[in-house]
């Protein structure tokens, strides 16, 4: 892994010829069973992993809990993953021309938010796949992440760079 997928991008798995996986919708949002405990004073966020076959056969996928690594902020801390309120992807085929997708709850300090790096191996046919990593964040409002927190990430930073481009996204 030389450099990260941008939050949104696919990737290709070259052992794999046609599938290929992207995280994306990384977004606040409640947990639609409600909050754990555990998540007290931290913000929910939700992200989605999707596979996709684009080839000629069936792959049998699996991705739970074990397989996504979620890491939040400029010292790349552990996010809260709420696996009660996740939807993962078990022993499932995917077909030809298909799709299958994971949606993720997890949780962490305000402050952590605008950096956030998930990274995902999937098991494809009882084999591991390469490891790979998206970056991105979520842009919380002026009043919950202060000025300092921002100036922090500086302008060259990757974090700043893939807010940036994701902001350009969604105004086009």
């Amino acid at each position: 892994m030389h450099e990260p997928n941008v939050v949104g991008d696919w990737q290709e798995y070259d052992e794999h010829a046609g599938l290929r996986v992207r995280v994306h919708g990384v977004e606040t949002a409640e947990p639609p069973r409600g909050r754990d405990d555990a998540a007290e004073g931290l913000t929910y966020f939700r992200c989605r992993v999707t596979v996709e076959n684009r080839a000629g056969e069936h792959f049998g996928i699996h991705l739970e809990d074990g397989q996504i690594d979620i890491r939040i902020g400029a010292d790349g801390e552990s996010a809260f993953l709420d696996w009660r309120n996740s939807q993962f992807i078990e022993g499932y085929d995917v077909y030809p021309l298909r799709r299958a997708t994971a949606v993720l709850y997890a949780a962490g300090p305000d402050a952590s938010l605008p950096r956030v790096d998930i990274q995902v191996q999937l098991k494809v046919d009882e084999e591991w796949t390469d490891r790979y990593l998206w970056a991105g964040g979520i842009d919380l409002s002026e009043g919950l992440v202060d000025a300092e927190t921002r100036a922090g990430l500086g302008g060259d930073s990757l974090a700043c760079q893939v807010s940036n481009f994701l902001r350009k996204e969604a105004g086009s």
